[in-house]
């Protein structure tokens, strides 16, 4: 009996080996099918990748190609836009100079505001699309970019330009700094009562040169402030796709051009009327005091032949100074004009729009083209 226990045991310790050698055999088989399928998942995962990321090569190609392509197209029609515009304005300024004192000149100047607002839009479009800006041949004045900026946006009357100014832009900064401007002004007139004042003033804080708007509109939330700050730092450059069925340029642009002209915008402050304080923050590399021309002196010898004819012209045969008619000054035209009953009915309204866009359209010409003098006159206001 003790010889069956003996072996029976025997047999127990062989199968329980064998058992033994055949768990770690299937158990390194089985390692052996796990490192295959995940090297298997490991190529699988990788292919999978370099599939993905080839469809995102591919869809960002495709969006970039079209979003050249729709560039391409928009700052090509906008170009002609502006060149439109732009042949347009001469011409009507050019009636207006011819015609300036006909009744028609009210809705002459309407239609000039007009296509001033049409040439920022376009030029909006075109700098969107990477088309660079216009450059001025010598620099303006502070006051005239600010003026010309006013005269292109639909409520340019609300706008209240608070202060002159002894600084000027220098040329390299002046088309950048009109456009980024009135962008600035459209935004607080599109977002403010029909009737709320637009206050612009200036401030030389250190070596900067500040341009303050200030609006009674709809302040903005935190969300829409971090947008604002995304857009006009320049650092965020949305695509055309993505502006909306309304795009709004305006933001974006101002962004494009602070970056790339070296100025900084800021709409985080508050006015003290509640609304939205926009301040343009220019750099001294961008600004210059104005210059005042010097007054050319009389030669000597001018000065005494007209003191000769003076003597020669202003004694009676007896010696007496005569007495000479008395000359009107250059103002006089616009003062009799002022005093002038005005006509009646719908000419009376011509006539005195004409006359108040008369004064604004000459700041306004003046400030966009600085080789066209400002009309003479007196400005009815």
């Amino acid at each position: 009996m003790a010889a069956i226990a003996v072996a029976a045991v025997v047999l127990l310790i062989g199968r329980n080996r064998a058992l033994g050698v055949r768990k770690r055999e299937s158990e390194a088989a089985l390692r052996q099918q796990i490192r295959t399928a995940e090297g298997q998942l490991a190529v699988a995962q990788a292919e999978l990748r370099r599939l993905h990321d080839e469809h995102d090569t591919t869809v960002r190609e495709a969006e970039e190609s079209s979003e050249d392509s729709t560039k391409a197209v928009l700052k090509g029609a906008a170009r002609f836009l502006q060149s439109l515009a732009a042949e347009q304005m001469a011409l009507l300024e050019e009636v207006q100079r011819k015609y300036g004192g006909h009744s028609v000149l009210g809705d002459l100047l309407e239609v000039n505001h007009a296509n001033a607002q049409m040439a920022r839009k376009a030029q909006g479009i075109a700098v969107m699309c990477g088309a660079p800006i216009g450059r001025r041949s010598r620099p303006a004045s502070v006051y005239d970019v600010v003026r010309s900026a006013q005269g292109q946006i639909r409520n340019f009357r609300r706008v209240e330009i608070m202060q002159q100014t002894g600084f000027a832009l220098k040329a390299s900064a002046v088309s950048s700094v009109a456009l980024a401007v009135a962008e600035l002004l459209d935004n607080a007139a599109s977002f403010s009562q029909s009737d709320a004042p637009i206050e612009v003033t200036f401030q030389h804080i250190q070596n900067n040169l500040c341009i303050v708007i200030d609006d009674a509109g709809v302040s903005m939330n935190d969300e829409e402030r971090q947008k604002a700050t995304a857009l006009l730092s320049g650092d965020v450059r949305p695509r055309l796709s993505h502006l909306g069925n309304q795009p709004k340029f305006g933001f974006p642009v101002i962004g494009l051009l602070a970056r790339q002209y070296g100025f900084k915008v800021d709409v985080t402050g508050i006015s003290r009327y509640g609304g939205v304080r926009a301040v343009v923050l220019l750099p001294e590399e961008l600004w210059t005091m104005e210059e005042t021309p010097p007054v050319a002196e009389a030669p000597v010898m001018d000065i005494r032949q007209a003191e000769g004819r003076a003597q020669h012209s202003g004694r009676t045969v007896h010696g007496l100074p005569k007495r000479g008619s008395r000359k009107k000054p250059l103002g006089d035209a616009g003062a009799r004009d002022a005093v002038r009953p005005a006509p009646r009915g719908s000419d009376e309204a011509a006539r005195a729009t004409g006359r108040s866009l008369g004064a604004f359209q000459r700041g306004a010409i003046s400030g966009r083209n600085l080789d066209t003098p400002a009309f003479e006159g007196a400005e009815d206001t």
